[in-house]
């Protein structure tokens, strides 16, 4: 009789206490749940975030601060060129930027050439040599290895208070630098991103993949955190910095492999606003095989933990953000973590399932909780794939969509050895190591006899 529902008590209420009490007396089982239910709720809210993203792309206001400057007293730039083994790329960024309609009394273009062995030096003197006064070379053979040490080092050149950052292998338009500048008339603006697009998009199946990444990463992610006045980030290249703004938080921290979403949370965590212009486009040349891919995406990860890890107290602590941006902020700083959790999840699920535990999971984990995580956590990236690929007329690609899984799965099992790799790292001392991504473009035929040796770091 003690085991009898009263009178008037749900049958399936009764039933529920009865398979708690049950699996109370197996307390393993009973907290693998638990943490299966934590998952869960991590998941949909992550899924639910892309969600309002998207729908604030396609229907709120958007944001576009700044754009209405044509004509202005430019501010004295100095532009930054990352360089590491990049004579394939380096002359048509030095090219691209010669050709800008920005002032040229105002600019200095600075090629920051760290440690190549290829013929990187020698494009960049001769392009010297034909623009004199125009690019101030910075030539380095020796220091601590990594793009955030060389940038540090090379800043001593910098004239003005605005840093613009490019990578080697990007292509600004004439007109980038003024979209880039603009925001600086702000006196509470810390730094500035542009929208990256792919330029050899159409080259085989990962490059056309990673071109969805891309458009739903900017067009959408980056455009909605603008217009809810969340946290748009600063990407490390395609953007400017305040050096005042820089200094005051810091410096260039030259022990991190993502000094982008360092600068980005430090200038946050102080009040510094950065700005996301999703109309100032530049070309970039996206990982064009599967290996070079991975490693990429490990980089990536590694280096944003670590800025996780370093700055999420301070986040939740600065006077200077808003609730908005903290609870934006620690989801944007946790992102590399979903992957591993969701592996966590999976295998969760598959123990409960075979240690005969269903029933203990359908008690904690509700059926519509289980279809917000399948509709939501899964699948809401995808999504933002769609809605950006519609926004930007290229319809046909959405095709593409299904086999994008494959970017997904492969970047879910890289993200989760980088995340095994940095808690290594960290209890064996070990010294991270900056890889520079791979380079596919043909050398310029006017400097085919430079000295060559291409070197595949």
């Amino acid at each position: 009789m003690a085991d009898t529902p009263l009178a008037g008590q749900p049958m399936a209420s009764a039933a529920a206490m009865t398979l708690t009490a049950s699996w109370a007396e197996r307390p393993l089982l009973l907290a693998l749940a638990l943490v299966l239910g934590a998952i869960v709720l991590v998941m949909t809210t992550y899924g639910v975030r892309h969600v309002v993203f998207t729908l604030s792309r396609l229907f709120g206001g958007q944001r576009y601060p700044y754009q209405g400057i044509r004509a202005a007293h430019w501010p004295q730039i100095t532009v930054f060129i990352a360089a590491h083994n990049e004579e394939k790329v380096i002359a048509g960024c030095l090219d691209a930027l010669l050709q800008t309609d920005y002032p040229p009394d105002r600019i200095r273009i600075v090629p920051v050439n760290d440690r190549s062995q290829d013929g990187t030096r020698a494009i960049i003197d001769a392009h010297v040599a034909r623009h004199p006064g125009r690019i101030v070379p910075f030539h380095r053979t020796g220091g601590k290895p990594g793009k955030a040490a060389a940038l540090k080092e090379a800043m001593a050149l910098a004239v003005g208070d605005i840093a613009i950052i490019f990578d080697a292998d990007y292509t600004p338009s004439p007109g980038l630098l003024r979209q880039l500048a603009a925001p600086f008339f702000d006196p509470e603006v810390g730094a500035v991103m542009g929208r990256v697009v792919p330029i050899n998009a159409g080259t085989n199946l990962l490059t056309r993949l990673l071109d969805l990444e891309r458009s739903a990463g900017y067009q959408v992610d980056q455009q909605a955190r603008m217009n809810l006045r969340a946290v748009p980030q600063y990407g490390g290249t395609v953007g400017g910095v305040r050096l005042s703004a820089v200094e005051a938080v810091g410096g260039w921290h030259d022990d991190t492999l993502a000094e982008d979403t360092d600068i980005t949370f430090r200038l946050l965590i102080n009040g510094w606003k950065t700005i996301y212009n999703n109309r100032a486009e530049c070309y970039e040349e996206v990982p064009e095989e599967w290996a070079v891919r991975m490693r990429q995406v490990r980089r990536w990860a590694k280096g944003h933990n670590q800025v996780l890890f370093r700055y999420w107290r301070a986040l939740l602590k600065s006077r200077h953000v808003t609730l908005r941006e903290r609870i934006d902020g620690l989801l944007l700083l946790q992102v590399f973590l979903m992957p591993p959790l969701l592996l966590v999840g999976w295998l969760l699920a598959l123990a409960l399932y075979y240690l005969n535990a269903g029933s203990l999971v359908a008690v904690f984990i509700p059926l519509m909780a289980l279809v917000a995580y399948g509709a939501l956590g899964n699948f809401a990236a995808f999504l933002e794939i769609v809605m950006a690929v519609l926004i930007d007329g290229h319809r046909r690609r959405i095709r593409l969509l299904p086999i994008n899984l494959l970017c997904f799965f492969a970047s879910l099992f890289a993200i989760s050895q980088a995340l095994l790799e940095s808690v290594l790292d960290h209890l064996l001392d070990r010294e991270l190591v900056w890889h520079k991504t791979l380079r596919y473009r043909a050398a310029p035929a006017a400097d085919a006899a430079l000295p060559a040796g291409a070197v595949r770091s």
